[in-house]
């Protein structure tokens, strides 16, 4: 006896999925994030998990993006071979089907972030398609979906080397997690596939981030084998690295690690590492004949009863008046409150002003960078009675290349953003005596409630891209490179080194 599966079973359960997943954390990641927050004594790292644990509990609760990259879709559908299909479409364009309606979807809009051409005009695809799906034929009468929207701060950070059968996989994955920053958003969960071929090893490692969180009670039990040794011995090392969340250092930078291995050539050990950041979206289901699927909504009291509040020493600062003397006097981790007006732009709009000055043109009509804050974001539309979706920050190092452009032709006075800075770049920031400041990477809904207004002032047809002017109250960031060119993110991870997280009783 086949199982039969409607066409429109399986698109719409895809659809659900994706808009369950941008404002539902999953349980497990609540708790895992709860309890590492509970731990934790490095105070910026503290503040910052508590926006995200915050921000995770309104968009649960207002069914709004936890972040504003509402990611690339990874699908991976496993089907039966008792399976039979209604549908005129392969499983590749159902699934596409299905991102297409959750993106578009009236009541809660998701950014579309896929571009075609990828080598050429990057042209936005409007809809975020085409997913990227991995199918399997697998013995059964059912087909197991497991969905995931990927960020592109933690997908840009992806790892992969043959190594020699001898050498070690723990000192090489220790070596490359403090090589990656904190643009994956940290903490999160790191997926490592072990063996098989390069490509296999990339596929183990995406695969992996799918698996629950279940560090803390493979830690209790005890390590069975040789894979949850190293599951164990890499949770521990990593977090004794000091990065803490979002860089700002602290005890915590992974909640968990995932493996899965395959075996491999004699002569090679493919190693692939994918992170999952803070804004971690994934969910699995199955279908079975009866309909589409459904999911089951978090238990809101799983949320820490505490919530983000501005530090009592964060200093407010208004954006219209400030000037150079004044920033002069913040220092690497100071906490602000900004208020008044600063400009968005990000890749895009960077390229597109780099052009215009190349050719001698002027910038568009309305656009005066002199002496303002540039916030590299690319927010959600807004739905309903918003000033703007959520609106959280970009890697910053990705506009590194234009700090010379915005500081020296242009004066702009700081930049806004989220994870470190390249050498250059801090650099640069200390020969003009500028700034730069942190927003919290996974507190994307929080951060938006923090804009009074919203308006595009420049280059529209770059969408999420396009230069905005937003007027803010009491936007919290972080000094994280002072006019000195001091940076948090080299100065806290030495402080927070070989520190352990303590151990339930």
């Amino acid at each position: 006896m086949k199982t039969v599966i409607q066409k429109e079973d399986f698109i719409e359960s895809i659809s659900d999925a994706l808009q369950f997943i941008s404002y539902y954390h999953s349980e497990d990641f609540i708790l895992s994030m709860r309890e590492a927050y509970e731990k934790e004594t490095s105070v910026p790292a503290k503040d910052a998990m508590l926006q995200i644990l915050t921000s995770s509990k309104m968009s649960a609760l207002g069914h709004r993006p936890i972040c504003q990259d509402t990611g690339i879709v990874i699908a991976f559908v496993e089907v039966g071979m008792n399976v039979e299909w209604i549908s005129d479409l392969s499983i590749e364009d159902m699934v596409n089907e299905g991102v297409k309606r959750a993106y578009s979807n009236q009541d809660n809009p998701l950014r579309p972030s896929m571009v075609s051409d990828p080598a050429g005009k990057r042209q936005n695809t409007k809809d975020n398609t085409p997913a990227i799906t991995h199918v399997k034929l697998i013995k059964g009468d059912k087909v197991s979906i497991s969905i995931n929207a990927k960020g592109g701060g933690s997908e840009n950070k992806a790892q992969f080397i043959t190594l020699n059968p001898s050498d070690s996989i723990v000192d090489w994955v220790l070596k490359v997690i403090p090589e990656m920053g904190a643009g994956w958003c940290p903490p999160g969960v790191i997926g490592i596939g072990i063996g098989g071929s390069s490509e296999k090893a990339m596929l183990m490692a995406k695969e992996s981030l799918m698996l629950p969180i279940d560090i803390q009670s493979l830690v209790k039990r005890g390590a069975k084998n040789k894979t949850e040794e190293l599951r164990i011995e890499l949770y521990n090392k990593i977090n004794q690295l000091g990065i803490g969340a979002q860089g700002f250092g602290g005890l915590t930078t992974v909640l968990d690690v995932k493996i899965i291995d395959y075996p491999c050539h004699a002569s090679s050990l493919p190693i692939a590492l994918i992170p999952n950041c803070a804004a971690t979206r994934h969910t699995h289901f199955i279908l079975d004949g009866n309909g589409p699927a459904h999911f089951k909504i978090p238990d809101l009291n799983l949320w820490p009863q505490d919530t983000w509040a501005a530090q009592k020493d964060a200093k407010r600062i208004n954006l219209d008046s400030i000037d150079k003397a004044s920033i002069e006097e913040w220092k690497e981790g100071d906490l602000l409150l900004l208020t008044g007006k600063l400009l968005t732009a990000r890749d895009g709009a960077h390229k597109k002003i780099a052009d215009l000055l190349e050719k001698g043109e002027a910038l568009p009509v309305g656009v005066n960078l002199k002496n303002k804050f540039i916030y590299y974001v690319g927010p959600v539309n807004a739905v309903r009675n918003e000033v703007i979706g959520p609106a959280g920050p970009t890697t910053a190092s990705r506009m590194d290349q234009f700090m010379e452009m915005m500081l020296a032709e242009l004066g702009i006075m700081g930049t806004i953003g989220k994870a470190e800075r390249g050498e250059s770049a801090v650099q640069t920031i200390k020969k003009y005596q500028s700034v730069y400041l942190s927003a919290v990477g996974g507190a994307a809904y929080l951060v938006s409630k923090a804009i009074t207004s919203s308006k595009i002032v420049a280059f529209p047809e770059l969408g999420m891209e396009a230069i905005y002017e937003f007027e803010v109250k009491d936007m919290p960031v972080m000094v994280s490179i002072d006019t000195h060119g001091k940076s948090i993110y080299s100065e806290a991870p030495s402080r927070w080194k070989n520190k352990s997280i303590p151990i339930n009783s």
